[in-house]
């Protein structure tokens, strides 16, 4: 509070003077908030469509609806403890989780159970391919979303960007290697593998791209100036963008060392 000089000329507290925000409070990143779990929500809807189209699977998806069929669990379940799990093997890699990467666990396995719950299966091949590229096209939404509101990278992919640290291999070697492994495992458990996962593969990553630069927000700069003062930026390369696949936003995140806290 300022001080004014009295009739006297002794200083005095000035009730009228405007008060200072604590230099320790930052603003709520609202905006950043919506886009995170309005992304997740999207993908975890659009990623119960492409169950429902029934032509194939995502790679992690592929997984997930093998150990479904062999657990007896919900597709969600599985992902929300799948998830889980793969956020356990953080922490040998010294791997930072944030907001998005709890976040991720829980909302996506949780809307994709919903979305089951209202949207029936399709016999006509005419009804399901439409709803694949559905699928796949609000799954690249979903992904621009989640990614532009940085709040750290989802279990799958920051398991990635973290071996691709510690072992200095690329990171598209280990994204592969990892992909390739959980779609196999999900093959030979019966999850679907067909059109739709080759589909998926191929349109992802443009799609991604493509809703990045649309949902791109020119004043987060401005908006989280002093909630991103303490957090060390990592350099820009590898696991700094969309990564196409299952991972996108599950296990996505654009920016393994730098995320975003509130």
């Amino acid at each position: 509070m300022s001080v004014s000089p009295n009739a006297r000329g002794v200083a005095v507290p000035s009730s009228r003077s405007p008060l200072r925000a604590s230099p320790y409070r930052g603003p709520v990143p609202y905006r950043r908030l919506v886009r995170l779990y309005a992304g997740l929500a999207l993908y975890g809807f659009s990623d119960a469509l492409l169950v429902r189209a029934h032509v194939g699977l995502d790679p992690w998806d592929v997984f997930h609806q093998g150990l479904s069929r062999h657990t007896g669990l919900s597709i969600g379940v599985v992902s929300i403890v799948v998830g889980a799990a793969v956020l356990l093997l953080w922490w040998p890699i010294r791997q930072r989780p944030g907001l998005g990467t709890v976040s991720n666990v829980v909302l996506v396995g949780t809307f994709i159970d919903l979305t089951m719950a209202v949207v029936p299966q399709y016999a006509a091949l005419a009804v399901r391919v439409p709803l694949m590229v559905a699928a796949v096209v609000l799954n690249g939404a979903a992904t621009g979303l989640y990614i532009t509101a940085r709040f750290g990278p989802g279990p799958r992919d920051g398991l990635m960007t973290g071996l691709h640290r510690r072992t200095r291999r690329s990171l598209r070697l280990i994204r592969t290697g990892i992909e390739l492994s959980v779609l196999a495992a999900g093959f030979l458990l019966g999850g679907g593998v067909g059109a739709g996962t080759v589909f998926y593969a191929l349109a992802i990553g443009p799609l991604a791209q493509f809703f990045l630069k649309r949902f791109a927000l020119p004043e987060d700069g401005a908006e989280g100036s002093e909630e991103k003062s303490g957090t060390p930026e990592g350099p820009v390369g590898a696991g700094h963008g969309p990564v196409p696949g299952s991972a996108g936003v599950r296990g996505g995140s654009p920016e393994p060392a730098a995320v975003d806290t509130i």
